[in-house]
């Protein structure tokens, strides 16, 4: 079993820059999403921080005998340390940064990250904010990560709140972000995948702008998961574009199946898929960038 993925991210139809990153890191199988918030471009700068930091932890701990930033936790497994580690790093590294510069005072991101394990045939979810990560299989798709929101934990603490004190609530207020403050809550699980199914991790200027039974349909109308990725983000563009978007879909299949991995990147309103050679590892640290891990070179 293993996983094949592909990201893509959209600037949308409303801003005018694109405060988004993700990175698909083939060699460790990690995938992650993070949606800035911040003026002056500091959110940019919170979500590559985010991304780039937790790629770095995860590419500098391959070896055993680095000793790690944060106690070790024994009730979890290795990799929901690494997963977790590697998040509550990039939440101090953003913390300092927005703390020593004014002009990144307050920025912050929202993540949501996955790892999954060949061996123990898993995947690993850690998230903070709402940015999300659903899972379909066999025609049904499964939200498994939970916003947090202002409106879901007045929903938490006050389960009957009729649907017009819903409305009544500000939408869009998140209540837990990497940056605001040195320490961090991540909310970790795991999902036990059978063959064929696919996670998709997104920003909420996705899950915002369609609903999760579209979210379905077009994982399901394509077997080619970089098609999937285009028509996600066109279809959120296609309901208004109002936030950046950006996707990264993952795919559980048999070890039989031959196909080369791909990185689909946006850059300057162009959507261009490009291989990755047999050999190197699969890498998107920001819309319109891949790299060769370990080298900073660009691949081409």
């Amino acid at each position: 079993m293993r996983a094949i993925a592909a990201g893509l991210s959209d600037v949308g139809l409303q801003r005018e820059h694109n405060e988004d990153s993700f990175v698909v890191l083939k060699e460790y199988d990690l995938f992650v999403v993070a949606d800035g918030m911040g003026g002056h471009r500091a959110g940019d700068v919170a979500s590559r921080i985010a991304t780039e930091t937790i790629s770095e932890f995860f590419k500098s701990t391959a070896n055993e005998d680095v000793t790690w930033p944060f106690h070790f936790d024994t009730n979890l497994s290795e990799e929901e340390n690494r997963l977790l580690t590697g998040i509550r790093v990039a939440n101090r590294q953003i913390f300092e940064r927005s703390t020593r510069s004014r002009e990144y005072h307050g920025m912050g991101t929202t993540v949501v990250g996955a790892m999954f394990s060949p061996r123990k045939r898993r995947m690993f979810i850690g998230h903070v904010g709402d940015s999300r990560c659903y899972r379909v299989r066999g025609g049904v798709i499964q939200l498994l990560t939970r916003d947090h929101s202002l409106v879901n934990d007045y929903l938490l603490a006050m389960p009957d709140l009729t649907e017009e004190q819903r409305n009544e609530l500000p939408k869009n207020v998140i209540t837990r972000a990497l940056g605001m403050q040195d320490q961090v809550v991540v909310d970790l699980q795991h999902d036990d995948p059978t063959n064929g199914d696919t996670y998709v991790l997104c920003s909420d200027g996705l899950s915002g702008m369609i609903t999760d039974d579209e979210i379905q349909r077009i994982v399901a109308s394509s077997a080619d998961i970089r098609d999937v990725c285009r028509k996600l983000i066109q279809r959120a563009n296609e309901r208004g574009g109002e936030d950046n978007i950006t996707a990264v879909v993952i795919r559980i299949e048999d070890e039989t199946v031959e196909e080369p991995v791909r990185v689909i990147e946006h850059d300057a309103g162009v959507t261009t898929p490009r291989h990755v050679p047999e050999g190197f590892a699969e890498e998107a640290t920001m819309p319109g960038t891949a790299t060769i891990p370990g080298t900073g070179k660009p691949v081409t």
